[in-house]
């Protein structure tokens, strides 16, 4: 191991520090120490000291190269001893390579907790007193890419996810110098710890059967069994690949979105019973009970010309909207609708609100999925949802 030795004038050093500004004196100490200690490793590699004469020496000293070098307490200037042959590399920057380390990934976190770039930046300049360059600051986030490539594309044959819950939200992104809309899609699941877990991400250019398609053969092809229920929303083209994909698995209408659709249809006043009575149709523990329910609300109403319409639509998306029904009790509340899903979206609008528009693709998918990898572990820490028996 290189030992270091200094010969230190203790008046000269008290004189220094009480007249000197702290972090100068920090800085110099470290520059001092990490300069002597790459000319003793290159005196071990030659296997010489200096001007010394030996017929054992490795190589040649080749003098000094000047290198900045970006540490917690800012940059420093340092003095690097290189050789004839140039194979020698001390090991100063693989040992202090963690406190870089440090500093990139509490940039990151604030990346991905959606502080936005020209903060970052600022603060950056105010810990280090170094300018530091936007573009410099959203580099760092492509060190994300391998960890968040390996989340995403994770088996997903080491447990089995009895409910799955799919949505798509919008973002935009700059392609081919033009601005334009592209597709998330993110999947979710029930474990067998009863919590919650991210499936699944994909950017994609719109929302189609052919994308919906596409995402939900992935899942397959990372080893997701077929699920008891889907939930989800009513897109057309989501429902068509949930039901050529997942053959035998039942497909839940989010119960959320299909009162806001009826009540959407309803006039605008004097329609608070109308609408406690289709709440009532949902808020049940049996498919009889709903059933029920529902044929009540169409025979009380069917002679009402301003209802011909929502009977009708519930009448068509009723069965849809009330497979929950047939799934253990303990598990309905949590399964009627994409709730847990929405609020998991809302996190990413958050962080994209920061962005406005994402400069490519690439870009998108490595924040949104660092976003839900953050989600996820933060989900893993909490209670199950509830306990089994």
């Amino acid at each position: 191991m290189t030992q270091l030795q200094f010969n230190l004038d203790m008046d000269f050093l008290k004189d220094s520090l009480m007249n000197s500004n702290i972090d100068n004196v920090v800085k110099s100490t470290i520059i001092l120490v990490l300069n002597e200690y790459m000319e003793k490793e290159r005196d071990e590699y030659l296997n010489t000291k200096a001007y010394e004469r030996s017929e054992e020496r490795h190589d040649y000293r080749n003098g000094y190269y000047d290198r900045e070098y970006m540490m917690s307490i800012g940059k420093i200037n340092l003095r690097v001893p290189r050789t004839r042959s140039g194979e020698f590399s001390p090991t100063v920057f693989e040992k202090y390579r963690r406190c870089d380390q440090a500093f990139a990934l509490s940039m990151l976190e604030m990346v991905v907790n959606g502080v936005s770039t020209r903060k970052i930046k600022n603060v950056v300049e105010q810990l280090c007193g170094e300018y530091v360059s936007k573009s410099f600051v959203s580099s760092l986030s492509e060190k994300l890419d391998p960890i968040v490539n390996e989340w995403a594309n994770r088996a997903l044959n080491t447990e089995y996810y009895q409910y799955v819950y799919v949505d798509a939200m919008y973002i935009k992104v700059r392609e081919h110098h033009k601005v334009v809309s592209k597709a998330v899609y993110i999947a979710t699941g029930l474990n067998e710890g009863n919590k919650r877990e991210v499936l699944g991400l994909k950017v994609s250019h719109e929302e189609s059967f052919e994308a919906w398609q596409e995402f939900l053969n992935e899942l397959i092809a990372r080893g997701l069994q077929s699920p008891s229920l889907i939930i989800s929303d009513a897109h057309s083209g989501l429902k068509k690949a949930v039901q050529k994909v997942f053959i035998g698995t039942s497909w839940q209408r989010c119960t959320v979105h299909f009162k806001k659709n009826l009540f959407d249809e309803l006039p605008k006043k004097g329609m608070d019973d109308v609408k406690e009575e289709i709440k009532q149709i949902f808020d049940v523990e049996t498919p009889v009970e709903a059933r029920k329910f529902k044929d009540e609300f169409i025979d009380r109403y069917q002679d009402n010309s301003k209802l011909v319409k929502i009977i009708n639509n519930l009448e068509d998306g009723f069965d849809d909207a009330v497979q929950y029904l047939n799934e253990p009790p303990e598990y309905q509340k949590y399964i009627r609708s994409t709730n847990s899903l929405e609020r998991l979206n809302q996190e990413v609008r958050r962080r994209e609100r920061v962005i406005r528009i994402f400069p490519n693709t690439q870009s998108a998918f490595r924040l949104i999925g660092a976003v839900l990898m953050d989600y996820e572990e933060e989900e893993q820490k909490k209670r199950p949802i509830f306990k089994r028996d």
